[in-house]
């Protein structure tokens, strides 16, 4: 691709909104917005940004479901240099009133419902006087709530009246934005530790999203479907600013549904989606697959190669890449090229992105690994992160003095500079003195014809120190025992990879899930010792 001009968000939606005014820019739930609309709604809302006193660097956070708003404000917030903390959905009370007093946020922009979370409600729990007067001494830095919807406390404001103060503003100087300022703080998604601000700069984001749309093909006219939530960087950056970048249209909804997401695709003729095997599986074994037939030529996933095998086969993605990233990277490390050798991109290997160095370290000595060998993932150059937000030491912790950031991932390079993600060194548990990372299981036990989606965590033992146990989710309709099932695994399996506990569930969603599909490992093994009666052999 050409070479990188680095631009602030509002710069890249100025040309894109120039290059394609009346092309749709976002389809969400039946809602459609040109380029040029979004260009203007961004203005609009921009302004009332201002006319609540928000400038360049203050912390706003959105807090609802995929919509038009949530794009239209970020957007705004991008162009006036404020910076925006998306909120997880998911959070408890706690969790809001912890992201928005470590992110010292000025601005709440917020749903008064969403999936029958009655977010209101949650933030009088945490913030009293929203029914008088902000601030509240829970929150003194929160001067102003924003609510979609209809439920809007006295000490806050709805949308209707942040446009009706915005078109009442006199702006004489628009702030002046640079490409190097934060444009997002993105909190960890918790997975194995408390959550942690990232701060992503509009460069880091934006060239990010422009080299990997470039790996999967993604062009002007294209459409690309996409229900990655935003409060994640794989919807942020691989979905939103993707789309931005190449003037292709976004096809979203507020919130993953496998029915609805075969539909949405069908229906709106999608070219391009992305996922990870969790999305992907409960595609794939929905009831309803066979009846929509999709037009998906590439996209990008996370999944293992039996997974990834089953997108290009069943799902006609034969344009597949594999993709590697975390939230410090903002986010990926590397994609793979549309058009590398298929075998290659279906077991999960990847080419680092351009002006990224990667290099493999051993955990415990940190000497660098040659091709081959598996190490843990550093990274360094214009993606890494500017940091954790007040937490210096965290950060230090994680970006060694020469720049590298430490990812905590373990991943393989082949002869030819290709990387391939392995498992986070925190989920890699030993059996006797051998190594075993989950997805390596998991992958073979998604071969069974039974099996939808199986998840893998390490448990104690008195003998051999650790071993593996499953969960298991079955496909409709079938029945199959634990016994039965680890039987059919120790054929297949080296005994030491074998599960010596399976419990068979219908989902994951009680035990702990991410923003992002992914079933979190800690919380899984947690109730692993409860299920299996491990607790009094607890490490």
């Amino acid at each position: 691709m050409t070479a990188w001009k680095k631009q602030t968000l509002a710069e890249a939606l100025a040309a894109v909104s120039t290059a394609h005014p009346q092309d749709e820019a976002l389809v969400i739930a039946g809602h459609r917005l040109s380029y040029a609309e979004l260009r203007d709604n961004v203005r609009e809302v921009a302004l009332g940004l201002r006319a609540l006193g928000i400038n360049r660097g203050d912390h706003v956070a959105v807090c609802m479901g995929n919509s038009l708003e949530w794009v239209v404000f970020f957007y705004a917030a991008a162009s006036i240099g404020a910076v925006t903390v998306p909120v997880n959905t998911r959070f408890k009370a706690d969790e809001m009133l912890y992201c928005l007093k470590q992110a010292d946020v000025k601005l709440l922009f917020i749903a008064d419902r969403f999936l029958k979370i009655d977010f209101i409600a949650m933030l009088r729990s945490i913030c009293p006087t929203v029914d008088q007067k902000l601030p509240d001494p829970a929150l003194p830095l929160l001067q102003s709530v924003v609510v979609l919807g209809k439920d809007v406390p006295a000490g806050a404001i709805s949308f209707t009246d942040l446009l009706a103060q915005g078109a009442a503003f006199d702006e004489r100087q628009p702030p002046e934005v640079h490409p190097d300022d934060v444009l997002l703080m993105q909190f960890t998604s918790g997975t194995t530790s408390y959550p942690k601000g990232v701060m992503l700069s509009h460069d880091n984001m934006l060239r990010n999203a422009a080299y990997i749309a470039a790996r999967f093909h993604l062009q002007a006219k294209d459409r690309y479907y996409s229900a990655r939530p935003w409060y994640h960087v794989a919807g942020t950056t691989l979905s939103l600013l993707a789309a931005l970048t190449t003037g292709a249209r976004l096809v979203s909804s507020p919130h993953f549904d496998a029915g609805e997401a075969l539909v949405t695709m069908w229906s709106e003729e999608c070219t391009h989606t992305s996922g990870n095997d969790t999305m992907f599986l409960m595609l794939l074994n929905h009831p309803d697959f066979d009846k929509y037939p999709l037009k998906l030529r590439h996209g990008w996933v996370s999944c293992g190669p039996e997974v990834s095998r089953k997108v290009v086969e069943r799902m006609g993605m034969k344009g597949l890449v594999q993709a590697y990233g975390l939230s410090e990277a903002s986010p990926n490390v590397c994609m793979s090229r549309y058009d590398d050798d298929l075998e290659k991109r279906i077991n999960g290997w990847a080419h680092i992105l351009d002006d990224v160095e990667v290099r493999l370290v051993d955990p415990e000595t940190n000497t660098v690994q040659p091709s081959g060998k598996t190490g843990e993932i550093l990274v360094r150059g214009w993606s890494v992160m500017k940091g954790y937000y007040k937490m210096p030491d965290q950060t230090a912790k994680t970006i060694d003095s020469d720049g590298w950031l430490h990812t905590g991932d373990l991943g393989m390079m082949d002869e030819d500079g290709r990387l391939r993600f392995i498992t986070r060194i925190k989920d890699v548990f030993r059996v006797g003195g051998e190594n075993v990372a989950p997805a390596e299981v998991e992958d073979v036990m998604h071969k069974h014809p039974k099996i939808k989606q199986a998840q893998v965590i390490g448990v104690p033992d008195p003998r051999l120190v650790e071993v593996p146990a499953a969960y298991v989710i079955l496909r409709e309709g079938e029945s199959a025992t634990p016994d039965e099932l680890m039987a059919w695994s120790k054929e297949r399996l080296a005994n030491f990879r074998v599960p010596r506990y399976l419990k068979i569930v219908e989902d994951f969603e009680k035990i702990g899930m991410t923003g992002s599909s992914k079933v979190q490992k800690n919380k899984l093994r947690a109730q692993a010792l409860i299920d299996f009666g491990l607790e009094d052999k607890k490490a």
